[in-house]
């Protein structure tokens, strides 16, 4: 499986790279926008610096491609294969050790850069052996935006977020009553984590919009879908507008891939425009993630079910 996941990055382009194990915690900080740190596993060095293991290799080579890159032509097409660690109660029953393959592509902000990454990820799971599959978009900035400009406090923005993430459509309800947020911006942020389905919920999402953001992250939609369609792709993708993401380094597209036995994503990814900024200077950058140990119990139960 990883052999053919290899094949799909060198065939678009994609060169490999290789991170610490290892990294300083700055590297996973509350700052950047990763894993808590009551989820890292840490360690000191002789010199009594903290080290964390890595929960995700995105800020890692983030790093790197900000220390030692800064000379080689962009777009920079990068590829990773290797394992992260999570240490969270929410991990009961599952591998805190876990072996991802990746894709990063830094220097390219376009449209045309997020399709390229969903159309390899559409491309790795087909070629592992996956045929029922979806690829779920959403855009963080529909939502981001919303919240943004809503007049809230800190203490209700991360409440909303809390709430936006279970999807408690009640409590999203009660706790925008308690707020000075507009009506519009009120309905929208009560209805849009329920939109789910094909292209035509970009057209409901574009009527409930509220703001320039919002009405440009469902132009960048329509265009990804448009490019993905060409590639006969369309199939495969959904969009689900009430996705927020634990990592908070996204600023435009993030998405996940299903499949049949298993209720986590198989692959997920997203654009991510001011991670390398924590580290450098800000560059326009996308990737995706693949869970090879979810993938491999999937193919599995595919097989024995004989789908």
């Amino acid at each position: 499986m990883m052999n053919e996941c290899n094949q799909v990055f060198d065939a678009y382009g994609y060169e490999p790279i290789e991170t610490p194990t290892f990294e300083f915690l700055d590297v996973f900080g509350s700052e950047v926008g990763t894993a808590p740190s009551n989820e890292l596993f840490k360690f000191f060095d002789r010199d009594g610096r903290t080290l964390a293991l890595r929960p995700d290799f995105t800020p890692s080579i983030a790093r790197t491609v900000s220390a030692y890159f800064d000379d080689v032509p962009r777009p920079l097409r990068l590829c990773y294969e290797g394992s992260t660690f999570v240490n969270s109660s929410e991990y009961q029953g599952r591998l805190k050790e876990s072996t991802q393959m990746g894709v990063e592509m830094i220097g390219d902000g376009s449209a045309e850069a997020d399709a390229e990454i969903i159309a390899l990820t559409i491309d790795c799971l087909k070629k592992v052996g996956l045929s029922d599959f979806q690829l779920s978009i959403g855009e963080v900035n529909l939502i981001g935006s919303l919240i943004a400009e809503g007049n809230l406090t800190t203490e209700q923005t991360e409440e909303l977020r809390r709430l936006l993430i279970i999807r408690n459509v009640f409590g999203i309800e009660d706790l925008l009553d308690g707020t000075t947020m507009s009506a519009e911006r009120r309905n929208a942020l009560i209805k849009m984590p329920a939109l789910f389905g094909g292209p035509e919920v970009l057209k409901t999402a574009r009527d409930l919009a509220v703001g320039a953001r919002c009405h440009a992250a469902i132009d960048r939609l329509e265009n990804i879908y448009g490019i993905l369609e060409k590639k006969d792709m369309a199939r495969y993708i959904s969009f689900d507008f009430g996705t927020i993401s634990r990592y908070r380094y996204y600023t435009g597209i993030i998405f996940s891939a299903f499949t049949y036995g298993s209720g986590e994503p198989v692959a997920k990814g997203g654009r991510y425009d001011s991670l390398l900024g924590q580290f450098g200077k800000d560059e326009a950058a996308v990737g995706v993630g693949l869970a090879i140990d979810q993938l491999a119990v999937c193919l599995n139960r595919s097989d024995r079910s004989g789908k």
